[in-house]
């Protein structure tokens, strides 16, 4: 529809980016804040508008999910700060960003990524039947779908070691290498093994659909 595919992200210095104190629909399970926004920030295009936020001052990584301005305040559904000194998860039971209540910047791939030759992480997915209760590293439930076999939030999934992929491209390679690696991990309702990337212009959509015959069979 026009819009850039994929969940972007922004990288500023606090020190000089205007902070907000978002009013959440789930204030509950939402860390207060203050969040930095930067002027015109990269939103998500589509129906979660994600705003992703890593400060470069205080080594923080912000995320809300369902982000919107009106009148000079900001409005979401939740809101969830990282410190990335820390492998601290959520409280139990909280949602994030994400409805697993998991960091989603670290589980997208990123074109630079590509460039450099190496995925060194899991990558996030959705699937569109997830199953009523999480496993760990997830903190959060949203059952969806129905089917025979949901799958938690937080499932890790590798492809298979022997699965040959001396016939994909070299960068649908990398892609495949890190999935054989550090696996995928389920991070939200959504289409059905979805795995999420970073906008870019350097993107070849050719080579992304190469990944189209890799299926849930191959992990």
């Amino acid at each position: 529809n026009g819009g850039p595919i994929g969940i972007p992200f922004n990288i500023v210095s606090g020190s000089q980016t205007p902070k907000y104190i978002v009013d959440f629909y789930y204030p509950g399970e939402s860390d207060v804040g203050p969040y930095p926004i930067p002027p015109n920030p990269a939103i998500e295009y589509g129906s979660d508008h994600h705003i992703l936020t890593i400060d470069t001052d205080d080594c923080k990584l912000y995320e809300i999910y369902d982000a919107w301005q009106s009148s000079g305040n900001w409005f979401a559904g939740s809101g969830a700060i990282w410190d990335l000194n820390s492998n601290a998860l959520r409280p139990d039971g909280w949602t994030s960003a994400d409805a697993a209540g998991l960091p989603i910047f670290p589980g997208l791939v990123r074109y630079e990524e590509i460039i450099a030759g190496e995925i060194t992480h899991a990558l996030r997915f959705t699937t569109n039947c997830t199953a009523s209760y999480y496993i760990w590293p997830a903190r959060h439930v949203a059952q969806s779908g129905s089917c025979a076999a949901p799958v938690p939030f937080g499932a890790r999934f590798r492809l298979k070691a022997d699965y040959d992929i001396s016939g994909f491209s070299a960068q649908a390679q990398i892609i495949l290498r890190a999935m054989k690696t550090y696996g995928i991990v389920l991070a939200d309702n959504g289409s059905p093994w979805y795995v999420s990337g970073a906008p870019s212009e350097s993107w070849d959509n050719d080579m992304l659909h190469e990944l189209d015959v890799v299926t849930g069979n191959n992990f």
